[in-house]
């Protein structure tokens, strides 16, 4: 059953996908919910405003401008907000821009989740912090075998932004074991959907597309992605966030579709979406790329009955509606 009462649940990262649709699916389900968002320019900020006034909308949600790397602020609001549970979503994203930019994820990803977890401790019965943690923690695998599993070694990342997602969960877990307040840190696969990110490939390959571009495809597109859509990622999120561990845990969960699909399929399938064919270039892999992800959720399963629903198919399509609702047939400026 929904843990639903009348103190607020935090949501950072409010105006970002997958932000957005957790405080919306919130809302919906009688939850008071504040979110958290600097609205920064990582990419299109008039994609995050229309996503902040869908939720603006909503009676329930209450939305305030703030960078989670303010760890007094960030404390504040939640003692003064009376807030027990909270879903950290915020997050310096992005493997490739990590290269250049690596500043931005120390002050997003490492100083703003400690701030969440001093936040937490201090917080008058605090009862449960979910987190987004990532796949890239895995590093890189070859394609083919098992699912990943969340007790296999994960020291090898292959980029700063994968460092700092799994340093996010050992900070967590030394505060779980100091503090006692449980957690749950969920490693995304591949998410994607309506009103999702412009640096993601599926999104960047529609802009392309549409525009009469060609698409560049890395790893000349022998890669392969967990591609897990938004509203079963959501479900996922809420599932945990309804069943808290222990205390003193730090409970790390694969949350994906596990069904993993290969970089030249999903192309086809957005091909068959749009009613278009790409033009293609084939480039070599990035730094920081992984070949393959697959999550074992066998986990989450067990603790909330998680199961996508979604196939790829039709979660292209249901985003190729809404992009071409969104920006019309053009790309957006």
């Amino acid at each position: 059953m929904p843990d639903t009462d009348i103190s607020p649940i935090l949501v950072t990262g409010a105006a970002g996908f997958i932000g957005h649709a957790v405080s919306t699916r919130l809302v919906e389900r009688g939850e008071s919910v504040i979110g958290i968002d600097n609205l920064n320019d990582y990419y299109d900020p008039a994609l995050k405003a229309a996503r902040l006034a869908n939720l603006n909308a909503l009676d329930g949600f209450r939305f305030v401008e703030m960078d989670i790397s303010d760890a007094d602020g960030v404390k504040t609001l939640v003692a003064d907000s009376g807030v027990q549970r909270i879903i950290h979503l915020a997050a310096q994203a992005g493997v490739r821009y990590s290269i250049d930019n690596p500043f931005a994820y120390q002050k997003s990803n490492l100083q703003g989740h400690l701030s969440l977890l001093e936040a937490s401790r201090h917080a008058e019965n605090f009862r449960h912090l979910v987190y987004a943690s990532s796949s890239s923690v895995y590093g890189d695998k070859p394609m083919g075998g098992v699912g990943f599993t969340e007790d296999e070694p994960v020291n090898d990342p292959v980029s700063l932004y994968a460092a700092t997602k799994r340093s996010c969960e050992l900070m967590s877990q030394s505060y779980a074991k100091l503090y006692g307040f449980p957690q749950t840190g969920l490693r995304f696969f591949t998410v994607y959907g309506p009103w999702g990110r412009p640096d993601m490939a599926y999104f960047g390959f529609t802009r392309k597309i549409l525009a009469g571009e060609p698409i560049e495809v890395y790893g000349e597109g022998r890669m392969a992605r967990d591609f897990t859509y938004i509203d079963d990622i959501v479900d996922g999120i809420l599932g945990a966030l309804d069943r808290p561990p222990a205390p003193h845990s730090n409970r790390i969960l694969n949350i994906g579709d596990s069904r993993p699909v290969g970089l030249m399929e999903m192309i086809r399938t957005l091909e068959e979406s749009l009613g278009i064919e790409a033009q293609k270039i084939m480039r070599p892999m990035q730094p920081g790329d992984v070949t393959a992800t697959f999550a074992d959720v066998s986990k989450l399963h067990a603790l909330t009955g998680y199961e996508p629903k979604v196939m790829l198919e039709d979660g292209l399509q249901r985003f190729v509606r809404w992009y071409r609702d969104f920006y019309g047939n053009l790309p957006p400026a």
